[in-house]
């Protein structure tokens, strides 16, 4: 475990070095919120947070690297952060060039529920990277059963759904202005839980190559809805077919951003699209 003292020295030492600001997690009444750390003695120093909780730094990086244009901040991220952070730079959300991560390893519980090869960043300055152990049990149970079966195991949990937006609000890689959710010809206002299965399926087909498989929109989710395995499996997918695993290689932008001929997503997707 990461002692409180460990972190407090990496922010001193990033903002004697030249950051102009240090994006953390402090404790406030018991919860861990994000504070920005723009001092050496600042009073947010003493409330530091490095328990297992977690927050999208990353959405607030956003809005701060266009709020101060030209200034430099350090994030403490973990690996999937630091997958997060990558996509949104492809996507023109994050310059990299002005922000330093600070890699945090996570506990062994926490990679363990990683479905991720690598569950830590690539560079990790506090605390000790876990060995990877990705868990399936829940996808193979799920694949273990008939089409009819699976269909009636999703529509009986969307079927909690009082649309919150809590899994979007939480999610890394949400930041559109305009989200397709709350458009009206795709989702009907005020109907509680939202038609099934339209809601969740344009969420997911959204996270096709862009899930970094952080697990905060389950551990979000007031209904329980076991939303990280349906994200996970479609990262399973993109890989098969694609090859392709968000986060891993900055210089590679997501498949789906760049349309191909017609052969060519032939020969991708196979026979399904043959008239």
């Amino acid at each position: 475990m990461v002692d409180a003292n460990e972190l407090k020295a990496v922010i001193r030492k990033k903002l004697e070095e030249g950051a102009d600001a240090f994006l953390c997690l402090v404790d406030e009444e018991g919860s861990a919120v994000p504070a920005l750390v723009t001092v050496a003695d600042s009073p947010d120093l003493e409330r530091v947070s490095v328990s297992g909780a977690r927050y999208p730094l990353g959405k607030l990086l956003i809005e701060l690297l266009r709020e101060y244009p030209g200034r430099r901040f350090a994030v403490l991220a973990r690996g999937c952060d630091e997958r997060a952070l990558v996509e949104l730079a492809k996507l023109e959300q994050v310059d990299l060039d002005r922000v330093e991560l600070v890699g945090l390893a996570c506990s062994a519980e926490a990679a363990k529920a990683c479905g991720w090869r690598k569950p830590y960043a690539r560079r990790v300055h506090l605390g000790e990277t876990a060995e990877p152990a990705p868990e399936r049990e829940a996808i193979e149970e799920l694949e273990s059963l008939s089409d009819r079966e699976r269909l009636r195991f999703w529509e009986e949990h969307f079927s909690r759904c009082i649309k919150c937006y809590g899994c979007r609000n939480v999610c890394p890689m949400c930041f559109c202005e305009d989200c397709a959710l709350e458009n009206p010809q795709l989702v009907e206002p005020g109907v509680v839980p939202p038609e099934f299965p339209s809601f969740h399926l344009i969420r997911a087909l959204d996270m096709a190559g862009r899930c970094v498989d952080c697990g905060l929109c389950e551990e979000a989710c007031p209904a329980g809805i076991p939303l990280r395995s349906l994200y996970r499996r479609m990262q399973e997918v993109m890989e098969e077919r694609f090859g392709y695993r968000p986060g891993e290689d900055p210089g590679r932008r997501n498949p789906l951003s760049e349309l191909g001929t017609e052969e060519e997503i032939k020969k991708i997707l196979g026979s399904g699209l043959e008239s």
